[in-house]
């Protein structure tokens, strides 16, 4: 990871010192995609560059949606755009993506496509999460495109594209990207609503007060009988009691919407590792079950 880490650097450096001095300050993540890259290519000069560009492409999108979502902090940190302003952060974002794209035409034809559909489609994703925000969303189908555009499609093109570099079954590597990353988004919802406040390190049940409806809700509202599923859209976008609170953790178990979730999420990850199951990559198979087979 460390020669990812110098090596997006050593891009951003090329644009602008003040603009690598800003991204430094900036927090940074598990690299998902990036391991993806080097676990599917293996290592070499090209995949670390892919999985660079990847990285800066990810990290844009994270600067532009913590303007978006008013957000001031970043994995516990404090976000760019609450250190400088939102300009700031959206330029630094715009510098990357640029930067990224710069990098990404030296790669075979169908690779920098794959990465600049996806791109184009996480747009599209955002633009869906801040729509469906706006009043409670109880349409399992309009999640599902907007979770799949807004966090599965740069996985999906990022395992596409590195079993393009290796000359492997692009489609089938897709294949588990796009379900990594449902499964992924998934288990994170699940997450909010079984995990403490101490366990997640930030507030539980914030996804509803924030305005997103997310799977389990769906599930929910849908187990819920009139007088239930009335109290539960009051619910929406609200500070929670802790009795409201609690009586939605109750009904979530009761009704089965979080198992339900769960499940959901398990399946799309076995199918994912059956559509590469003649490579054997056992590291791939790792990052999918540590996701899907923990406790929840």
């Amino acid at each position: 990871m460390q020669e990812i880490e110098s090596q997006i650097e050593s891009f951003i450096k090329e644009v602008d010192d003040n603009a690598l001095k800003l991204y430094k300050k900036a927090s940074k993540g598990k690299r998902l995609r990036a391991k993806l890259v080097l676990k599917i290519a293996e290592e070499s000069s090209q995949s670390i560059k892919l999985a660079s560009i990847i990285e800066m492409i990810h990290a844009a999108s994270l600067l532009h949606d913590d303007v978006i979502d008013e957000a001031k902090t970043r994995r516990g940190s404090d976000s760019i755009n609450a250190i400088y302003g939102d300009k700031i952060a959206i330029m630094l974002g715009d510098i990357l993506y640029s930067k990224g794209f710069l990098e990404l035409v030296s790669f075979d034809k169908s690779i920098a496509m794959s990465i600049s559909d996806a791109v184009a489609k996480l747009s599209v994703g955002e633009m869906l999460d801040v729509n469906l925000s706006e009043n409670i969303n109880l349409n399992q189908e309009l999640y599902f495109d907007m979770i799949y555009k807004k966090t599965a499609v740069l996985i999906e093109a990022t395992a596409k594209s590195a079993a393009i570099l290796a000359n492997k079954d692009a489609e089938a590597y897709a294949l588990y990207g796009k379900n990594l990353g449902l499964a992924f988004q998934i288990i994170d919802d699940v997450l909010d609503i079984t995990m403490s406040d101490e366990q997640l390190g930030k507030p539980s049940l914030a996804d509803f007060k924030e305005g997103k409806t997310t799977l389990p809700y769906i599930y929910l509202y849908e187990s819920l009988d009139e007088k239930d599923s009335k109290k539960l859209t009051t619910l929406y976008k609200k500070e929670l009691s802790t009795e409201d609170a609690t009586w939605i953790r109750v009904k979530m178990q009761e009704s089965g919407a979080v198992l339900k979730s769960i499940e959901l999420a398990q399946k799309l990850g076995y199918e994912a590792l059956e559509s590469i199951s003649k490579d054997r990559n056992s590291d791939l198979e790792k990052v999918m079950r540590d996701m899907i087979e923990r406790d929840f």
